[in-house]
């Protein structure tokens, strides 16, 4: 769990600081890839989910700078459905990627621990770079 916990972390701080390594290209199949390049594949997946969530959160009437962190968490929870898509799109390349119910269990575990954080760097950053 722990392994996992780091995976996810660094998977989100990765996606909100656009860092990592690019996909690999081609048909390969999962099976072919390691887990190196299959962390590399699902990270842009990561940062559109991430993304999409940072944006209907600045966009949210509710939003100031002054905001208390159980306040973000509240209009990330209101933007999920609004990004519904990325976020399923993570979730069904982790599928692929890492075998069946990866994706739900990556969601709901990793990615949902550190979000709120990359959320927050996010917001912190400069208005350009987001």
């Amino acid at each position: 769990m722990i392994l996992e916990t780091l995976f996810g972390v660094s998977l989100v701080i990765s996606a909100s600081l656009e860092i990592g390594p690019p996909p690999p290209a081609g048909p390969t199949t999962w099976t072919q890839m390691s887990v190196r390049q299959r962390d590399a594949a699902l990270l842009p997946l990561v940062h559109s989910a991430t993304d999409c969530i940072v944006r209907n959160v600045t966009a949210d009437a509710r939003f100031n700078e002054t905001l208390r962190p159980g306040e973000i968490n509240d209009l990330i929870v209101d933007s999920m459905n609004a990004c519904a898509g990325p976020v399923r799109a993570m979730i069904d390349a982790h599928d692929r990627l890492f075998g069946d119910g990866s994706g739900e269990a990556f969601f709901m575990g990793p990615y949902l621990e550190v979000l709120p954080a990359a959320v927050s760097v996010q917001l912190k950053a400069p208005a350009n770079s987001r």
